[in-house]
Formats: structure tokens, sequence, C-alpha cells
């Protein structure tokens, strides 16, 4: 089981969540990821916890001002990226030319998607992982494992027709080790968390409990 903490733009101490979960990965066993913005890549990633950038661009060097280039969060310490996020969205073509760009520097790819057939089309597209993440419940109080179990099975079922290699993940509301372990129950391989942790008075106790559930 795969835990990645999405930093997103939150208010929160980067390295303090860094610290807490490189400390209980390394205390539990659990692979656990933490994902900051652009600019704390490096820092984060200095912590020694394994650290994913929030997005890379389709493009490679050259004239792109405002662009996340898959060379340069390589070079700060990523060691993956996110790719298509429910709020980064991105065409199509744009998915297969950063997933194609995160595998030029040689970062692991996780494809985000709202439902079952969208999860189809992104491991069409030769991911590391897949994450099914319906909008409605990101930054809710219910896990999709509870709220829509449905839709995990479905999205694990989507892509092992297309390609059983690419991993199936889920995000949205998870929260507790209860999360965690619903998930692997539904075939998951890895969860997405954010606010749970990210807003945590305690991220590590949080993490602690997280793990729990593996």
């Amino acid at each position: 089981m795969f835990v990645l903490v999405n930093l997103k733009a939150y208010p929160c101490d980067p390295i303090e969540v860094a610290t807490a979960a490189r400390d209980v990965a390394e205390a539990s066993g659990v692979r656990i990821g933490v994902s900051p913005q652009a600019a704390d890549v490096a820092r984060v990633a200095g912590t020694g916890v394994e650290t994913w950038a929030q997005h890379v661009s389709p493009n490679a060097h050259g004239s792109h001002t405002g662009s996340t280039l898959a060379e340069a969060v390589a070079a700060s310490g990523a060691e993956g990226t996110l790719i298509n996020h429910s709020e980064n969205r991105l065409k199509l073509a744009d998915i297969d030319g950063s997933v194609g760009a995160a595998e030029r520097a040689e970062l692991e790819t996780i494809v985000c998607a709202n439902n079952p057939a969208q999860i189809g089309a992104a491991a069409a597209l030769g991911p590391d992982a897949v994450a099914v993440e319906p909008p409605e419940l990101i930054g809710g109080d219910v896990s999709v494992a509870t709220a829509d179990p449905d839709i995990v099975e479905d999205a694990v079922d989507a892509a092992d027709a297309v390609d059983p290699a690419v991993d199936v993940f889920c995000g949205a509301g998870v929260s507790t080790g209860d999360d965690v372990a619903a998930a692997a129950d539904l075939g998951a391989s890895g969860v997405l968390l954010a606010s749970g942790v990210a807003k945590a008075d305690d991220p590590a106790a949080v993490l602690e409990d997280l793990v729990s559930g593996v």
C-alpha cells in the first residue's frame, strides 16, 4: 500500500509533514510519499521522505515560461509526479505529453481521473498508476471507499482490462486507517489524501493511524 500526501497549496509546514511522513514510514515499513508545492520539492526531498511533484508540464526544455519542467523537479529530488489532478485538469493530449515528460526524467507517474471510464483511458497512456478521485468527495469527511465503493472496484476492473501492470489508487475523503483498509479491500494498491494530514495539528499522529490500516 502506498500513501501519498498531497500538500496542495495549504498553509502547512511542508518540512514538518515531510519529517513526520519519513519517520512513520521508517517505523511502520509502509511506503509514504509527500507531494509539496514545486518551490518546496528540494527542501522536502532533503528530509529523506519520498517526494512527488504535484504536476509536470508536457514540454521539454525550451521557451516555456511558467511550465513545470519534469527534469527540474527530478533534479530537485522528486521521485514521481501526479498528473491531471481534479484541481489541475489537462486535455488528453497534454496528459499523454506529461506522462512522456515524466518518463523522460525517470519520474514515476500517477494519472488522476474522475471515474472508471476515465481511468481506462488514463491507463492506456502507460502511467505507473492511475487514481480515481470523485471531485464531489475531495476535501470531504467521507472516504470514497465508504461513500462509493463501486467506483473503486470498477476503476480497478477498468484499468486491469486495459493494462494489468498499471496500479490503481483511490482518493477523496481518505483520513483514517479504516479508510486505507477499506481501499485495500476494494482492490486499490494506494491512496491519495491531502487535508487530513496537511491540516492536522499533529500530522505524525494522523499518519500513524493511517498506516494502522495496512
